[in-house]
């Protein structure tokens, strides 16, 4: 009977830890912030003084990226635990169902903040630092409680979501290279822009949830409107120029891309369809004006990110 009850204790033992470790993963939003980071990365590669080979470097970016990103968003569950509970589609969270105590969520939080932060000055530059402190702060103290107060915490929510891409820029840069900001610039403006239709979709489709909760994350009081679907096709529509000035040399700054090569015009197309295609789905929100709609545009947000970081990377002129 003993070696029994040994067998079980043993036996429920790693259950608790997988347990531990899973909540753990969801408290940081892994899915999210492996997304976010990998904007991040590739923005690094597409940095001129940067190796595609430097393998370490690339690590320590991703797991420096995981940990401020992880950090910000503990931070958003801990405060909004309460709100969490009141959403079906957040409830099973581990604060808000009571698995992890917003304490040790904190704790968690600002330790993973601040060690992924002296990784950034370490291992890379005191901007990148800089940049990725700044931008968890944002996210976590200034958008997380302005949700519930105003629409125009989609507008503040957008800059930290395209900081990833201007840090992994910045985070290239070193002594007597080419240190120009234009690319990282650029790479901020897409992701910037792109953040409100991917947003105005997602809060379309979760509306009913986010009354329930009080937050106010569509541009009209009235919900689901067609001067939101109107907006959301506006800044589909700025994403094309900005799209472009990927492959534009402005204020003595290199393009991302030579626009003149095979490489270049491949992906030149790339970006361009990739825009024009958010741009039909936004138009098709605004005429159907469905969740189904909503959800097309969500999607397809989605898939535009990778798509076109991508293909930016894949035509960039330097040695690998």
């Amino acid at each position: 009977m003993k070696q029994e009850s040994v067998n079980a204790n043993t036996n429920t033992t790693p259950s608790k830890l997988n347990v531990l470790i899973k909540d753990y993963m969801t408290l940081t939003k892994f899915t999210l912030s492996f997304t976010v980071v990998f904007s991040c990365v590739i923005s690094y590669l597409l940095s001129p003084n940067t190796l595609v080979s430097n393998v370490a470097k690339i690590i320590e970016l991703f797991v420096a990226g995981l940990l401020v990103t992880g950090a910000a968003n503990a931070i958003n569950q801990a405060v909004e635990k309460d709100t969490d509970a009141l959403m079906k589609r957040t409830a099973g969270r581990p604060v808000a169902a009571g698995r992890i105590s917003q304490q040790n969520a904190l704790i968690f939080a600002y330790v993973s903040g601040i060690l992924g932060v002296v990784m950034m000055w370490y291992c890379f530059n005191a901007q990148s630092a800089i940049i990725s402190a700044f931008s968890m702060f944002l996210y976590a103290y200034i958008y997380t409680p302005l949700k519930k107060k105003s629409s125009i915490a989609v507008l503040v929510g957008a800059f930290p979501g395209a900081f990833p891409c201007l840090i992994g820029w910045v985070a290239g840069f070193v002594a007597g290279g080419d240190n120009s900001w234009y690319g990282g610039l650029v790479l901020f403006l897409i992701q910037f822009l792109w953040q409100f239709p991917h947003f105005w979709a997602i809060a379309w489709v979760a509306h009913g949830d986010y009354t329930k909760a009080g937050f106010k994350l569509l541009p009209s009081d009235k919900g689901p409107t067609k001067s939101t679907a109107m907006k959301a096709v506006v800044y589909a529509a700025l994403m094309v120029p900005v799209g472009m000035l990927a492959f534009v040399p402005l204020g003595g700054g290199h393009p991302l891309n030579d626009a003149g090569t095979l490489a270049g015009k491949i992906s030149f197309a790339i970006v361009l369809i990739c825009n024009l295609f958010m741009v039909v789905q936004c138009i098709r929100l605004y005429v159907n004006m469905d969740v189904k709609s909503a959800r097309r545009v969500m999607f397809s947000s989605y898939i535009y990110l990778p798509v076109v970081l991508l293909a930016l990377l894949s035509a960039v002129s330097k040695t690998f």
